[in-house]
């Protein structure tokens, strides 16, 4: 196992394109470290630098205490797994584990030691005979692992692994990968787009846009406290709601103005003092709400649910436009301030387009914008 520090890490092609602008990330032994953003975000671009496939046109890269930046791939106790499952199609399944530790010249006895203990980890003991032609794409990607894993590297790196697969067996290799993680304690750095990869596999997540880390923290902190429009957006789904309105004086407090149909609501923030104090410079002014759909629910499932030091969601009669029904919960869509809004509600809350109901707002979890620098304010 191996910490990784990313230093100042800047990625400059001849032409003039800076496609990183300044990466600095730090994880430690056994971690899970998460790259995720959309395409041309500099997140592989970021991995093959780690794996040395790139050069570092300035800052540094270290795996444990060790600057890697002249050091070649092969020299860097690395192991990688591609998005293509890239196994030698003429060959076994134990062929293709152990085909990198005969290169090594690893012993045969040893060799066989190590296909026998990946196989078993990865459980797939039972295809150590077949062929590739013979798997499907998840056992495919399974095998793949197993080549990486029986290198014992000190750093594995994931290159987008699950694109390839459908719905169902993402859902099932990523509990597999995080079962090997378990197991192994191995760094991993895991590059995706897909922000539900990143909050079910990661210990950290680096959101990125546009060759910089917007941020950097657990899976949690990201989620509850996103550090601007952006990272709100883009983790979560369905996505936040960011709702345009103007925060204006309301019993002591401040009120967030709510526009539905041809009605105007406004709804209390549950803020202490040191948040009215921060926020007192925003009265009057237009900002952006933003608030999950997980907390715009149907009143009844409010009511039921606990809410700090006894704060009471607002609710709001509503006009559902559209619903979704998912099995555990029903997606309701409606009109507030100019958006749709997405709202998550009980199933047998009886939501029906065209029909009003009552939904209520927690604003105890809500996040506060500014409408010009997209950061976070509150």
């Amino acid at each position: 196992m191996a910490s990784l520090s990313i230093r100042n890490v800047r990625k400059v092609y001849p032409n003039g394109a800076e496609i990183l602008k300044g990466i600095d990330l730090e994880i430690e032994d056994g971690q899970f470290l998460i790259l995720v953003g959309g395409s041309g975000c500099g997140k592989s671009t970021l991995l093959n630098m780690i794996a040395g496939l790139e050069t570092v046109s300035e800052g540094q890269i270290l795996i444990g205490n060790q600057c890697v930046n002249n050091i070649p791939p092969k020299s860097r106790d690395i192991a990688m797994v591609f998005q293509s499952y890239a196994l030698y199609p003429t060959m076994t399944v134990r062929e293709n584990i152990s085909f990198g530790l005969g290169i090594r010249k690893v012993p045969k006895d040893e060799q066989e030691q190590i296909v026998s203990r990946v196989a078993e980890t990865l459980q797939m003991t039972h295809l150590l005979d077949r062929k590739p032609a013979q798997l499907s794409g998840g056992q495919r990607q399974r095998v793949a692992m197993g080549r990486a894993i029986a290198r014992d590297p000190a750093l594995f790196l994931f290159d987008e692994p699950l694109s390839n697969l459908d719905a169902k067996l993402r859902v099932e290799m990523r509990a597999e990968i995080k079962l090997m993680h378990q197991r192994l304690g191995t760094t991993i750095v895991y590059v995706t787009h897909d922000q539900i990869e990143a909050m079910t596999l990661g210990d950290k997540i680096a959101v990125m846009k546009d060759g910089v880390v917007q941020q950097f923290g657990s899976p949690q902190e990201i989620y509850d406290a996103p550090n601007n429009l952006f990272v709100a957006g883009f983790i979560g789904s369905p996505s936040m709601n960011f709702l345009r309105g103007k925060l204006i004086a309301h019993g002591g407090g401040l009120a967030f103005t709510l526009l539905h149909g041809e009605r105007t609501t406004l709804l209390p923030l549950p803020a202490d003092a040191s948040d009215l104090s921060k926020l007192s410079a925003w009265q009057d002014k237009e900002i952006i709400l933003g608030i999950r759909p997980e907390h715009v629910t149907d009143a009844l499932s409010a009511r039921r649910a606990e809410t700090p030091d006894g704060y009471h969601p607002s609710e709001v009669d509503c006009m559902i436009e559209l619903t979704e029904p998912t099995g555990p919960d029903t997606i309701a869509f409606t009109w507030i301030n100019g958006i749709r809004a997405t709202c998550r509600t009980h199933p047998r809350a009886e939501a029906a387009p065209g029909q009003r109901m009552n939904l209520a707002f927690d604003l105890s979890k809500a996040v506060l914008f500014d409408p010009e620098t997209e950061l976070r304010i509150g």
